[in-house]
């Protein structure tokens, strides 16, 4: 069901070091990450994000698609229903060379994401 969650945080540095320290002895390590990001799971399988973003609070879901046509779907469904986009449909290959995603909002402010890896 899911890909991989993601949190916003304030200081990220202090995030890294605080879930590098929870994490640790379930045997999860710091993966990637840059200035604004990083990345926490098994070593070479991040599946926690931290995300840098000076307001703080929200979070990141994303959910495991079968097909590109069900990321679309997804994509649709969710504007008619009242999310709002906040990534179209398509392939992300600063992600992956095989990553096709989709991003909404919902009306909480949570980004809610598709991902098909096909």
């Amino acid at each position: 069901m899911f890909d991989h969650i993601g949190l916003r945080v304030k200081d990220l540095e202090a995030a890294k070091k605080l879930y590098a320290a929870m994490l640790a002895p379930l045997g999860h390590v710091l993966g990637p990450s840059g200035e604004e990001y990083a990345g926490f799971g098994p070593k070479d399988k991040p599946r926690l994000w931290l995300h840098l973003d000076q307001k703080g609070g929200g979070a990141h879901v994303c959910f495991r698609a079968e097909s590109r046509e069900a990321v679309d779907g997804f994509h649709a469904a969710g504007l008619k229903a009242g999310a709002k986009d906040n990534g179209k449909p398509g392939l992300r290959t600063d992600y992956a060379p095989n990553y096709y995603g989709a991003f909404l909002l919902d009306g909480e402010g949570n980004n809610v994401e598709a991902v098909c890896f096909r």
